[in-house]
């Protein structure tokens, strides 16, 4: 295994961060102003599309990109510093046509669209004109066992009613939004296996019986593109909303879930950069009882093991992503599921240490610290909550020992 970046990363990182710095980061307040005030601050992002794709910094996470597709063509290890950098800022993805859900989405388009659906939703998506949504957690059923989903899927005529209530879904407010990935369980196969009887639909934003009816806060902070509460009731689609094949959901989203969940992560480490050089830079500066907080030896143990566990954690993800982009997605799922368990809990741990070096200021709006810490306890339910993750990875441990068992690896107990 070799993670050392390419020249070709080398010079993609050098051109993102010179575009953080000369574009994004001007931007951020006054993006977070109008954010704050309940509106997305569409011409902001909308200039600044131009600006990345002019330069190349474009669609930069789809292996799979075409040479006729709008973007540049990475692999998942090549693109792990590079979401790295945008995720330092939590808005900045979008700018590179890079944000969740919109990627995951992509992909599993990418996959499985038909021409027609190809044309109407992945082409204006990796063009940056449409946002998407995924339309699968539910607020009355445990979502964590996605055989729990309850929304149905009634057959009829020549296509399919949708009834149910969905939240958590990310982009419904977004004023690009323009389809939803629906996941729901088709009732005319309820009698099958429980991998069997789901299936997606790709339901146009605005169609009749589709009620965005709230934007959920996530402890106490509003994404301005929502992270929705969904209600379809007796929403009628045609026959050519059918995302592959019938009972085929949990297929398609496995192939979505597991780059989606990569990204996420390296976001994640950009996140913890953040909250370590801000807690650095204040140990530096502050004086208590006399001396800098850097001169205390507790304060430099978190300071120290903030930096080791980054660094781990980073070296879980590129090897993640080394294994996809050598085996694929299925034969990288035990790696996924580590590194979105670690990640997820490396954020929060990193960020409280910083909240605890600012003291009270690291609770208010004046550092990005309560988002960051609030943003990394979401994520250990995003894309799955941390008790299935510890259990697809207990169980391919165990798998494993017991293929194993009566063979010596080079140690033993003395019987």
């Amino acid at each position: 295994m070799d993670f050392a970046y390419s020249d070709k990363v080398r010079a993609l990182q050098q051109l993102l961060l010179d575009f953080m710095d000369q574009h994004i980061l001007p931007a951020d307040p006054e993006f977070r102003r109008i954010a704050e005030g309940g509106e997305f601050p569409l011409a902001i992002i909308d200039d600044l599309k131009a600006k990345a794709r002019e330069q190349g910094l474009w669609n930069l996470f789809l292996p799979g990109l075409k040479a006729d597709e709008p973007g540049t063509a990475l692999t998942n290890l090549e693109y792990a510093p590079l979401a790295e950098i945008m995720g330092r800022v939590p808005w900045a993805s979008e700018v590179f046509n890079c944000n969740a859900p919109d990627t995951g989405n992509m992909e599993v388009l990418h996959l499985f669209a038909t021409p027609a659906q190809r044309a109407r939703y992945l082409e204006p998506l990796m063009r940056g004109e449409m946002r998407s949504c995924v339309a699968m957690t539910e607020p009355d059923t445990a979502s964590s066992d996605p055989t729990n989903i309850a929304t149905t899927i009634r057959k009829e005529g020549e296509g399919y009613v949708i009834n149910g209530r969905k939240w958590f879904t990310t982009g419904a407010m977004h004023p690009n939004a323009g389809v939803f990935l629906l996941m729901g369980l088709q009732q005319d196969r309820a009698s099958l296996g429980p991998h069997e009887r789901h299936t997606i639909l790709l339901v146009p934003y605005g169609t009749p019986g589709v009620t965005v009816v709230r934007n959920v806060p996530i402890m106490g902070h509003h994404a301005p593109e929502g992270h929705c509460e969904v209600l379809f009731r007796d929403v009628h689609v045609p026959a050519d909303a059918l995302l592959g094949t019938e009972g085929t959901a949990f297929a398609l989203m496995q192939a979505r879930l597991g780059p989606g969940r990569i990204h996420h992560c390296m976001r994640t480490i950009g996140q913890c950069e953040v909250a370590l050089e801000l807690m650095v830079d204040r140990a530096q500066s502050r004086i208590a009882f006399g001396r800098h907080l850097s001169e205390f030896s507790n304060v430099q143990d978190w300071i120290a093991e903030s930096r080791i566990e980054i660094d781990q954690v980073r070296l879980l993800v590129l090897r993640a992503a080394w294994l996809m982009d050598r085996e694929g997605n299925k034969a990288s799922r035990v790696d996924v599921s580590a590194i979105k368990l670690a990640a997820a809990r490396l954020q929060t741990r990193v960020t409280d240490r910083a909240i605890q070096v600012f003291g009270a200021m690291g609770l208010t709006p004046d550092t990005p610290l309560a988002f960051l810490y609030s943003w990394g306890r979401a994520l250990r339910f995003i894309d799955g909550p941390d008790e299935v993750h510890l259990r697809t990875v207990a169980r391919a441990e165990l798998k494993a020992r017991k293929a194993a068992q009566g063979v010596s690896r080079g140690g033993y107990f003395p019987r």
